[in-house]
C-alpha cells in the first residue's frame, strides 16, 4: 500500500481529534484523555512546539492514521531520546506496515537518538510489531504524578 507520512497541519484538526478520541477510548491506552488534552496536544504539534511533532499517514488524500513523537534527553543513555507517543491507524488500514515504516522514518530523521515507547501488555499485536522493530521490554515500573 502506498501511503504518505507528513507533518500535521491545522486543516487536519477535526480528523485527528476524532482519531484521538477513538484511540484513547480503546484498550490500547491506560488513560482516557479528554477533549481539552487532545486540543492541547494537537495545537502543540501544529504550533511548532520544540518538544513534540505530529504526523499524518494518508493514502491519496484520505487520512488513515497519525503519530506523535516527544523529545527528551536520557541521562540513562547520555543522549537525546525520542518517545513514540500516539501511534494510531484506522482499523481498515492496520496490518499494512504503516507503523513500522513510520518508526523507520523517525529513526532515519533522528539517527543519534534512542527510541522509547509505552504499550499496554494486552495489546499483543502492537507488542509484536514493536519487538520486530527492535524494541525491548524494560524491567522496571514507570511512575507518574499529575
Amino acid at each position: 500500500m502506498d501511503f504518505v507520512i507528513r507533518k500535521m497541519n491545522i486543516v487536519d484538526k477535526a480528523e485527528i481529534l476524532s482519531m484521538m478520541r477513538e484511540f484513547y477510548s480503546s484498550d490500547a491506552v491506560f488513560t482516557n484523555g479528554s477533549d481539552e488534552i487532545f486540543e492541547k496536544d494537537f495545537n502543540a504539534c501544529v504550533d511548532n512546539n520544540p518538544y513534540i511533532e505530529g504526523y499524518v499517514f494518508s493514502v491519496a488524500t484520505y487520512i488513515v492514521g497519525y503519530g506523535m513523537i516527544a523529545k527528551s534527553f536520557s541521562t540513562e543513555f547520555g543522549k537525546a531520546c525520542i518517545w513514540f507517543e500516539d501511534l494510531y491507524i484506522k482499523k481498515d488500514f492496520r496490518g499494512f506496515g504503516i507503523v513500522p515504516k513510520f518508526i523507520e522514518y523517525i529513526k532515519q530523521k533522528y539517527p543519534e537518538c534512542i527510541f522509547r515507547l509505552e504499550v499496554e501488555a494486552e495489546n499483543s499485536h502492537a507488542v509484536h510489531v514493536y519487538t520486530k522493530k527492535g524494541f525491548k521490554q524494560l524491567p522496571y515500573t514507570e511512575m507518574v504524578v499529575y
